[in-house]
């Protein structure tokens, strides 16, 4: 009778694996685009460039990191995440993460967006927390309208974290240790989001011929030891301390909740 009932209903096949070489190809894409992009901030280091023509191509760099991130996004869109269940749970993610992230827009250095972004990265992935990145800074500065030369670095910066979360080794941790991982990779990234977020506009934020100061052509140890000191006295000792504290203190409160209702989703 089983066999009879079940006859009339439509087949529903697995998705296809892809090929190892789809795989590897696609990886390697993504890897490139980033890397494409990271070029965009750290270029200080290594070009040799006046701080006013660093200030013409910063709009340049903006434009030219958009197509990165549409290769990024189409790339790592793979069958599993272009099911239904999986693109709805991606908005409605995203859909979170901005609402988080807008609610806290004017309280110095609070940013609990990075809470969102860890948890859902360590819970579904490293693809599936690059795209919440990418998309949530995106959602979120077009209904703040703070869209901006700085806005793809911001997405790009939001999706390192994001799949850098679901990077992390130990993946059968579990409990509070798996929590303290976390909230000390969230303290870290926390910083990490506050320097390049001072890297892509530092070298003609201030300036010439302070201690601070962009040098063109000097040795990367010299302008990385200048941008070291420019970052901590504008930023890192503030709001990036503030925005560390808070993720901290997001991933131990909620953390293990937000896991286990995560982990439950099958995509």
């Amino acid at each position: 009778m089983s066999a009879v009932v079940t006859s009339g209903l439509p087949s529903q096949q697995p998705l296809p694996e892809r090929r190892p070489r789809a795989i590897r190809l696609e990886r390697w894409l993504v890897v490139s685009a980033s890397l494409l992009a990271a070029a965009a901030f750290f270029w200080p280091f290594f070009a040799s460039y006046a701080p006013r023509e660093a200030q013409g191509l910063v709009p340049i760099a903006a434009i030219a990191l958009i197509p990165l991130l549409a290769i990024a996004v189409s790339l790592t869109l793979d069958r599993s995440l272009r099911v239904s269940r999986a693109v709805a749970l991606l908005g409605v993610l995203a859909a979170v993460g901005s609402i988080v992230r807008i609610s806290t827009v004017g309280i110095a250095g609070v940013e609990t967006i990075f809470i969102v972004l860890i948890l859902v990265g360590r819970a579904l992935g490293a693809r599936f927390g690059f795209l919440l990145g990418l998309l949530t800074v995106a959602v979120s500065s077009v209904v703040m309208g703070s869209l901006g030369p700085w806005t793809p670095f911001q997405m790009f910066a939001a999706a390192w974290i994001g799949a850098g979360a679901g990077l992390l080794p130990l993946r059968r941790l579990r409990g509070w240790r798996e929590l303290a991982l976390l909230a000390s990779y969230g303290l870290v990234a926390a910083y990490i989001f506050g320097a390049l977020m001072n890297l892509w506009f530092w070298p003609f934020a201030v300036g010439a011929d302070t201690t601070l100061s962009y040098v063109a052509g000097a040795a990367p140890a010299e302008n990385i030891a200048r941008f070291g000191l420019y970052t901590l006295l504008t930023s890192t000792l503030t709001w990036d301390t503030v925005r560390a504290l808070t993720t901290v203190v997001g991933i131990a409160a909620v953390g293990g909740f937000v896991l286990r209702a995560l982990r439950r989703v099958r995509l």
